[in-house]
């Protein structure tokens, strides 16, 4: 009796210490996974966040060699010497390559060097023909729209610096340059992409900090040629001697004067007949 008693007491005890177990393990688990929660949104949270995409790169300005498109159009062969002559092809190239602002130069033809015949190139130093060169550059990039907008608005620096300046008009879409020395104007359009822009010119630009302010005036146009009147030439006699439907008013002439006419005639027979009346009268008296 005793034996099954004990038993029993200790199943009991087992049970009641198994369900305490269990409620235990319940509620520690349950807290685990709280904690567990909290730890990682806490970590959530101080996560950087994910870099924002990089913007597209701008695209890179076409490289433009000033040499090989000199070469190439134009010609502009004299020009081309003085820049390479006086190292400016470098600069030139670095301006238009390696700076924001770009380059806008002024190119003269061949014939604008060989039609210049006062004030001479020959005599310049070779720090005037450096300034010279830099004289018909700009230090940005202008496309021929642009000019509009310098248009009467004052003189304009070059590269060359200082007083050496260009003055530009908008005539309806045609660009005129003046320097004092030189007046003329944008013949054509050899490049004009940013960040160069060349453009033909068909005269040399002289500036007044190297030729002075001594302009010469320009020359007087040509006075118009008078043109004399001729008066029309007769017709000559034709080949038959005149005698022909053609024959000319000179031909004519000539033959009313060495032929006698019809009333000369009349009066010479008039005369005849009446001497033989009168002589035959005498003769009967």
């Amino acid at each position: 009796m005793n034996t099954k008693v004990s038993i029993t007491c200790t199943l009991l005890f087992l049970c009641c210490t198994l369900a305490n177990a269990q409620a235990g393990y319940g509620s520690t688990t349950d807290s685990g996974y709280g904690s567990a929660l909290l730890a990682l949104s806490s970590r959530a949270t101080k996560l950087p966040l994910p870099p924002a995409p990089a913007p597209a790169p701008e695209p890179t300005p076409e490289y433009v060699n000033l040499t090989d498109l000199l070469s190439v159009a134009g010609p502009f062969s004299t020009f081309l010497h003085y820049l390479e002559s006086t190292k400016l092809i470098e600069t030139l190239q670095t301006q238009a390559n390696d700076t924001e602002e770009g380059i806008t130069l002024f190119v003269p033809k061949d014939t604008a060097f060989s039609n210049l015949k006062k004030p001479s190139l020959s005599n310049l130093t070779s720090d005037q023909l450096k300034q010279l060169c830099l004289f018909h550059a700009l230090p940005h990039y202008y496309s021929l729209s642009d000019f509009k907008n310098l248009s009467g608005s004052g003189p304009i620096n070059t590269l060359a610096g200082g007083t050496y300046t260009l003055n530009f008009t908008d005539d309806s879409g045609t660009i005129h340059i003046g320097s004092g020395w030189t007046n003329t104007l944008v013949s054509s359009s050899v490049h004009a992409k940013d960040p160069v822009a060349i453009y033909q010119v068909n005269k040399v630009l002289l500036p007044e900090a190297i030729f002075g302010t001594d302009i010469p005036p320009p020359a007087p146009a040509p006075a118009p040629v008078a043109v004399p009147d001729v008066a029309p030439v007769a017709d000559g006699p034709d080949a038959d001697g005149g005698k022909g439907k053609g024959k000319g008013v000179g031909s004519d002439t000539a033959a009313r004067s060495s032929t006698p006419s019809s009333s000369y005639r009349f009066t010479g027979w008039m005369k005849v007949v009446m001497v033989v009346v009168c002589s035959g009268l005498v003769v009967v008296l």
